[in-house]
């Protein structure tokens, strides 16, 4: 089940009316029913590997604090990585590893040895993965206790307003939020409802409707020219943030109406002076996870600039892999370390010049023109991310010095549809996006100013219902990028 389909709009109200309806010990089951309903909406057979793991998860973590020896404790972890790394490894990577070793082998003359297999990939595997992951970690480490109710447990696996695209949440944030007893609060509610059509109009009004025009070149590259190349590739940033971010917002507003607040996690990313600052606002929890779990553990800052480099590198190498089972997603990470590694290295140098040239870092001009080469920098490595294979990708690239001539352009536009009414409606659509996440970026400010938030929530969900019935006039919404991750 999407959020951005008719039966969600049927299945949350129901889910609601139950968690404030029934008493505290009844409210597990029911939060975990719907979880797992939710879920198998998509595929019923798919909740078998949640379970699985879950299963696996919640008995090594109780083995873990019951034993004194080290040993033991060190292979229940080692027990809990191998399942749930290797349930991730063969329905996410098999057909990855595969085609890479069966390639090298025809490189060298020899047959394709891997068997290809039709294996379907779990909605949100990755997500849920890592929030398990967390807790059996932190269990291990022994920063929090492990938790002796398997219901709670499971529903800290799988509520559903987070479990198939994140936040990734950390148990001691979540679980506690799912033992109490949260009653009807009409501020957190319309919180929770203006953080939700805020989600829906970015990814309603703004992600599926530039979608097309990313789609018309990325999928079919025989018509790209450099100005559709480079249209394309900056209304794919606003997609896949609009797309994402939208899904967290959803999240976040659904579970604040039930009283729980979940991390947030984006904060007005494409506003970044540079890449480290820009995540620090993009996908949070995925990127305070590798801070905690790979980044911390690989020994950080602690032993020496060389190695803090290869830890940078080793991370963001695993980050384009967590996101896709391609090398376009490998490298699309290793450009973003190389952006990190680079933006180091040079940091000395560059303040050196800044004080010869009497720059003033602290002005508006340099803040801008800081902001526009980090967006162009995050772009230009959204190409590898977006695009469909290397060949794909090699066409993009060299169409990037074709069509500029005016009247090619206006050709070339008009060829995808891309207008100047287009082109208005988009701009203004994301216009008011960035406005409505500086005032919505925390609590929302609407709460504080009642009338003002009433009139932006009447036209968002105006605007929303408007467009979502131009979606699905034309084939229907689409589903959320991060789906697939």
């Amino acid at each position: 089940m999407t959020f951005n389909s008719l039966e969600f709009l049927i299945f949350f109200p129901i889910v609601v009316i139950l968690y404030f309806l029934l008493p505290k010990k009844f409210l597990w089951v029911m939060l975990l029913a719907a979880s797992y309903i939710f879920y198998m909406y998509w595929n019923w057979k798919l909740i078998f590997l949640i379970l699985f793991t879950t299963l696996v998860s919640y008995l090594c973590s109780l083995g873990i604090e019951k034993t004194e020896s080290r040993a033991k404790k060190r292979l229940l972890l080692i027990t809990t990585l191998v399942v749930c790394f290797g349930v991730l490894f063969f329905f996410k990577y098999w057909g990855f590893i595969g085609d890479t070793l069966n390639g090298i082998a025809g490189v060298f003359g020899g047959k394709p040895f891997v068997p290809e297999l039709d294996l379907i990939l779990p909605v949100g595997i990755s997500f849920y993965t890592f929030q398990t992951l967390s807790y059996v970690i932190d269990v291990y480490r022994g920063t929090i206790k492990a938790e002796r109710h398997f219901g709670y447990f499971a529903l800290f696996v799988s509520f559903f307003p987070q479990l198939v695209a994140g936040p990734i949440e950390r148990p001691e944030n979540l679980l506690p939020q799912l033992k109490e007893k949260h009653k009807f609060d009409a501020a957190r509610t319309y919180s929770g409802l203006s953080k939700m059509a805020v989600g829906f109009f970015k990814k309603v009004v703004v992600a599926d409707v530039v979608a097309e025009f990313v789609n018309s070149v990325y999928n079919d590259v025989s018509i790209a020219t450099g100005p559709l190349t480079v249209l394309a590739t900056v209304l794919f940033a606003v997609q896949i943030y609009c797309d994402f971010s939208g899904y967290t917002d959803i999240a976040i507003g659904c579970a604040r109406i039930m009283g729980i607040d979940l991390m947030q996690n984006f904060k007005r990313p494409y506003s970044a002076r540079n890449i480290r600052d820009f995540w620090r606002g993009w996908h949070i929890s995925l990127t305070s996870w590798f801070t905690d779990y790979l980044y911390i553990p690989l020994g950080g800052s602690r032993r020496g600039q060389a190695r803090r480099m290869l830890n940078i590198m080793i991370v963001f190498l695993v980050s384009g892999l967590w996101h896709g089972a391609r090398w376009t997603f490998v490298i699309w990470g290793g450009i973003h370390g190389l952006y990190q590694v680079i933006g180091h290295l040079t940091k000395p140098l560059r303040e050196k010049i800044y004080k010869a040239l009497h720059i003033n870092t602290e002005s508006k001009i340099f803040a801008a023109w800081q902001r526009v080469i980090t967006f162009i920098l995050v772009c230009f490595a959204w190409m590898f991310f977006r695009a469909n294979s290397f060949s794909d990708l090699g066409a993009l690239m060299a169409s990037l010095g074709t069509g500029w001539g005016f009247s090619e352009i206006g050709a070339s536009l008009s060829g995808i549809g891309f207008t100047v009414a287009a082109a208005i409606c988009v701009l203004l659509s994301v216009v008011v996006m960035a406005r409505l996440d500086i005032i919505t970026e925390n609590r929302s400010e609407i709460i504080e100013k009642p009338r003002t938030g009433y009139v932006i929530m009447m036209v968002l969900v105006w605007a929303v219902i408007a467009a979502w019935m131009l979606l699905y006039s034309v084939g229907g919404t689409s589903s959320f990028v991060y789906f697939q991750f």
